[in-house]
C-alpha cells in the first residue's frame, strides 16, 4: 500500500509541474504586445551545436566585430581608474 502512495505523488507531481510549466508558457505569450521587435542578436540566427546535445546558441555580430572589443578595452581602462 505504501509503494502506490509514493507512485500516486509522484504522478500528481509530475502532473503539477507539467501544469505549471504550461501555464507559464502561455502566460508569456499572451503578454507579448504586438509592437513587440526582436532583439538585434535574435535576428542574426542562432549557432547550433555539433553534437545537437548542447544548447543552441545566439549567434551575436559583437563576436566577429573587433571595433566593439577595441571599446570595450577602453571602458574597462577608464573604469580601472
Amino acid at each position: 500500500m505504501a509503494n502506490y502512495l509514493v507512485y500516486v505523488g509522484i504522478a500528481i507531481g509530475v502532473m503539477a509541474m507539467g501544469g505549471a510549466i504550461a501555464y507559464g508558457t502561455y502566460n508569456q505569450q499572451i503578454h507579448i504586445s504586438e509592437d513587440a521587435v526582436l532583439a538585434p542578436a535574435a535576428e542574426q540566427g542562432i549557432i547550433s551545436s555539433g553534437s545537437g546535445l548542447g544548447a543552441q546558441l545566439n549567434k551575436e555580430q559583437w563576436h566577429e566585430d573587433t571595433s566593439l572589443a577595441n571599446i570595450a578595452k577602453k571602458v574597462r581602462e577608464q573604469a580601472g581608474k
